[in-house]
């Protein structure tokens, strides 16, 4: 048995394959998604707006269930299940990226922007959207790590 100790590489190489998987799973939402999908989607989004930013754990949730929620209308098991796996690695970081100034806000209307091209069918857009939004998160996570004292 061997103990894993967190480092920015670890974060790297959890985000280098969040991000593929994140871009290609909106993608997916994007070409397969149903109407009931959309309502999914439209109504975690709407529960993210509602969720307070002074609840860091209430936000991660909420953030979580979009993510969520837009992995499962790519209809993809197998990037479901491998997201869900990176996601674990994550709980190493405990705090939230959604927490550093702004990003909150951010991100709730990146997610719109995705649902927007999922919505409309725009797989390159929604792709496109889905990498930059979690490259972000990479570099806040990235951040957060290097402004921990004791990480």
């Amino acid at each position: 048995m061997r103990v894993r100790t967190r480092s920015p590489e670890e974060i790297l190489e959890i985000y280098e394959a969040r991000i593929a998987l994140e871009a290609t799973a909106a993608a997916g939402a994007a070409q397969r998604r149903s109407d009931f999908d959309l309502v999914r989607l439209a109504r975690v989004h709407k529960s993210m707006i509602a969720t307070a930013s002074s609840d860091p754990a209430a936000m991660a949730e909420a953030n979580r269930a979009v993510h969520e929620a837009i992995w499962a209308a790519s209809h993809n098991g197998t990037i479901v299940d491998l997201l869900t796996r990176l996601n674990n690695h994550l709980t190493r970081y405990p705090q939230t990226t959604l927490s550093a100034p702004g990003r909150w806000d951010e991100a709730i209307a990146e997610h719109a922007e995705i649902i927007d091209a999922i919505g409309g069918r725009d797989a390159d857009r929604a792709y496109g959207l889905a990498r930059e939004h979690m490259t972000k998160a990479r570099e806040l996570r990235l951040r957060i790590y290097a402004d921990t004292p004791d990480a």
